[in-house]
């Protein structure tokens, strides 16, 4: 190890959240440092992963696709934290997502074999990657999106160069992002596949039905409709192409509009009879107090969410798991409190961050209940301004626990998740790999 380079497995004080001074601590003695990040030895904001929370998430999750009679690859975009990723499929996660080729090889390297490229490689500069990251890991299971002749026709050419195994594509389809938009576009798409000689294997058809959604929640359930159509009849030509005996995959489902795509596409997959629908959820694991929570209420008001047969309260059973916690720096008018925290260390494309509680001397000392308590007005890069109520408990040096809205936007502004227990004592760190 070079002279002041520390191996991400070694916590030091260059990470946020390790107390000055600390260091270099293996990943794996975390808990013994017995951590919290309301006592103020941590450096502060810092974002925990409430573990009981996200294990949770994960059981209920993963019950709702089985009794669906549905498989789940979640999106690792969302953390691209190669432990949490791992502990889903060791849950039952039938593979994982990624959205591009670096996240692929993360994974990989981490030992996740089976992975959906959800996404469009790009022209020949992207085929021969992948096919350079296909030569390192030989074994994987990896099964790549394409939506054009041209797509099919980079991957072909990369593929023959390079002499590799025939690699699973699946044909996108789509509204609103990539995707073939009509059936016979999605034919042209299955036929540059076939005149590939074998280079390229027909592995099924894939959607996202987020892109489609809109603001009217009447338009977005047509929009997905008419895409789950448009799904089920490429997945009509390509099993047509293929074959009644190969398997296949059909597979969409984001982590607000999955009961839609379990009741369109479902029932194609199960009359294939060698179709496996594939849910690439991924943020419902961590869930949210802002974007999903307003997500699961809407699904809940369809009676999208169902467990045993029968209707479940999706609002009720999944919980927000993400925390960001920041000590209040100033009180420099009445009504005001500026904490440290700021754009750097929270999502706000979706919503402000929720003030949840606060805490002095290392203990809870209230609970924010409504938005006239403490509401956070706006954020500049290292500051977030709170709105208080004129008889506000909160003081200099209180450390204010916020929910946030949108987990993939927060997550990647974290080297380190600290996964905490029940009281908030921090149990583990896990690294996160954005690049």
């Amino acid at each position: 190890m070079a002279d002041g380079i520390i191996e991400q497995d070694m916590l030091h004080d260059g990470i946020r959240g390790v107390p000055p001074g600390a260091g270099p601590i293996p990943l794996d003695d975390v808990a013994a440092q017995g951590w919290h990040p309301a006592e103020g030895a941590m450096s502060l904001p810092v974002l925990t992963l409430d573990q009981d929370a996200f294990a949770g998430n994960r059981a209920l999750m993963l019950r709702y696709a089985a009794e669906q009679g549905a498989a789940i690859a979640p999106h690792a975009k969302t953390p691209m934290a190669p432990a949490l990723a791992a502990s889903l499929v060791a849950a039952g996660a039938w593979g994982t997502t990624v959205a591009d080729i670096r996240q692929a090889a993360v994974m990989l390297r981490a030992g996740l074999n089976r992975l959906i490229l959800a996404n469009q490689v790009g022209g020949p500069g992207g085929a021969r990657r992948l096919a350079r990251l296909h030569e390192a890991y030989p074994r994987a299971e990896l099964y790549a999106f394409v939506d054009s002749p041209e797509a099919v026709a980079a991957l072909d050419a990369a593929w023959d160069e390079a002499r590799l195994a025939p690699l699973p594509v699946v044909v996108e389809v789509g509204a609103g992002r990539a995707g073939a938009r009509d059936l016979a576009a999605a034919e042209r798409v299955i036929a540059a596949v076939q005149a590939s000689e074998g280079r390229l294997r027909l592995a099924g058809v894939g959607a996202y039905e987020g892109a489609a959604a809109t603001a009217d929640a009447e338009r977005t359930r047509a929009a997905i409709a008419d895409l789950a159509v448009v799904a089920a009849e490429a997945f009509g030509k390509v099993r047509a192409a293929v074959g009644p005996q190969a398997p296949l995959i059909l597979t969409a489902g984001g982590s607000v509009y999955f009961d839609m795509i379990v009741q369109h596409l479902g029932p194609v997959a199960a009359a294939d009879g060698k179709a496996r629908l594939v849910l690439r959820s991924g943020a419902i694991f961590f869930h949210d107090h802002g974007i999903y929570r307003r997500g699961l209420a809407a699904l809940d008001a369809r009676q999208g969410f169902r467990l045993g047969g029968e209707p479940a309260s999706a609002s009720d059973g999944f919980r927000p798991a993400l925390r960001i916690w920041a000590e209040v720096l100033s009180r420099p008018a009445p009504g005001l409190a500026i904490c440290g925290m700021g754009m750097r260390d929270v999502s706000f494309d979706q919503d402000l961050p929720t003030p949840l509680r606060l805490h002095r001397d290392g203990r809870p000392l209230a609970s924010f209940a409504r938005p006239e308590e403490a509401r956070v007005m706006k954020l500049n890069d290292q500051h977030g301004f709170l709105a208080l109520g004129a008889d506000s408990p909160v003081a200099v040096g209180d450390v204010i626990e916020f929910g946030i809205s949108h987990p993939c936007t927060c997550l990647d502004r974290w080297r380190m998740i600290w996964g905490i227990d029940g009281q908030g004592r921090v149990q583990a760190a896990y690294p996160t790999c954005f690049g």
